[in-house]
């Protein structure tokens, strides 16, 4: 059911994550060997996040009018061929590896949009969610196995060797990806003025269609609650509060991409389209199984504890990934061709502007509150924000089509 064009895409992103992979864990042991500062590892992730959300604007515009294709194939040659320039010419001191840093973060919000205005166009609309959690599958399990990958490969080669690996990706992506079939009739800028509408013109889909600007704003409300569990509350309690090893903070992360995994393959093998219809019943149930993490601290549960938080981010990353799809799926099926890209790029960058301000909140707060209060009250907001939503937008979410179908006249 999933045609020639879909397999040569999704052949040649699995090609390039599993390259960027390898690469991504190389980076911060390299940078902790020369440095052995938690800062500059902080910086490395600071200079690929702020140039993505300052061109995501502009990168959508040039997804809606220049070829998608075209884009994609050079984006990932022009990468390749950064990252053999960085070996061949020995560019491996820190203010360097920032520079490249900066300027992959950039390509890479270039190549999203193309990405990001061109998939939906690639398989039926009928098959969408399951070509959606295809590809969000061996995603999955590149992640599974990538960090063994990157760390033999750290052993053996070094940085250079990751590096290495991850340029040839790039340049094997860029091969699949000529061979995908894609006509976009293309718009040339022709002014300044002409891009600062069409970036705006991202943001005004989202202000006029009742329904998606209700999808975003659940979205940054959940991102800046749950995105700080993640990545500030959970390895805090792993090493702070529980002391448990490496080896066990990193088998929690695992299980998690085990459990979306798992969701993947059942929207692919039996849900199909019929996920969409389960997208608030996958939200609550997310949420719901957090709760417990406010628990794991305490001393009942201490022998008890690593399992419990096993369990806990299976189930989670199991319905995270029956919400995103779906998600994703019904945007992608309701926003136009031609305004794909710009809106992608703009739904993109308001998620992202939240995460910093959640972080930022949530760290200080560790030290003067106790961390099952603070869980508690996240997942509990989180809830509540959820079910005000469900109560007083569920039927205009769940039909998104055709609401902005009767926007569009």
């Amino acid at each position: 059911m999933l045609n020639k064009n879909f397999w040569l895409y999704a052949i040649g992103r699995w090609v390039s994550q599993a390259g960027w992979v390898i690469q991504d864990i190389a980076v911060p042991l390299y940078v902790l060997d020369k440095t052995g500062s938690g800062t500059i590892m902080s910086l490395f992730i600071l200079v690929e996040l702020i140039p993505r959300l300052l061109v995501n604007p502009i990168a959508g515009v040039i997804g809606d009018r220049y070829n998608r294709k075209k884009l994609m194939v050079w984006l990932d040659i022009m990468r390749g061929a950064l990252l053999f320039g960085v070996i061949t010419f020995n560019l491996l001191d820190i203010p360097s590896l920032l520079a490249v840093q900066v300027v992959m973060s950039i390509m890479g919000a270039f190549f999203s949009a193309g990405v990001s205005g061109m998939f939906p166009d690639l398989v039926k609309k009928e098959n969408l969610a399951q070509a959606n959690s295809m590809l969000q599958s061996g995603g999955q399990i590149i992640r599974i196995a990538g960090p063994i990958l990157g760390g033999v490969t750290y052993a053996f080669g070094g940085l250079r060797l990751a590096i290495l690996i991850n340029a040839a990706s790039f340049f094997g992506s860029g091969l699949f990806e000529m061979f995908i079939e894609y006509h976009w009739e293309t718009r040339k800028i022709s002014s300044l003025h002409e891009v600062w509408e069409d970036m705006l013109e991202g943001f005004k889909f989202i202000k006029d269609s009742k329904s998606v600007l209700s999808l975003t704003i659940l979205g940054i409300l959940l991102n800046t609650l749950l995105n700080p569990v993640f990545a500030v509350i959970l390895p805090y309690i792993s090493r702070v509060v529980l002391g448990l090893s490496s080896v066990q903070f990193g088998s929690i992360e695992t299980v998690a991409t085990v459990g979306a995994l798992t969701g993947n393959l059942i929207i692919a093998g039996k849900l199909k389209n019929s996920s969409e219809s389960l997208l608030f019943k996958a939200l609550f149930a997310q949420i719901i199984c957090l709760f417990p993490l406010s628990v794991v601290t305490y001393p009942y549960f201490q022998k008890t504890a690593y399992f419990m938080l096993l369990g806990i981010f299976t189930a989670f990353g199991f319905f995270n990934t029956l919400v995103n799809v779906p998600l994703v799926t019904k945007l992608q099926k309701a926003v136009p061709n031609e305004v794909r890209a710009r809106f992608f790029s703009a739904f993109e960058t308001a998620l992202m502007a939240a995460t910093p301000l959640g972080m930022a909140v949530v760290g200080p707060l560790l030290d003067i509150i106790e961390v099952s209060t603070l869980v508690a009250t996240l997942v509990t907001l989180s809830l509540f924000a959820s079910i005000y939503y469900y109560i007083n937008f569920k039927e205009t979410i769940m039909n998104i089509g055709a609401e902005v179908r009767e926007m569009m006249g």
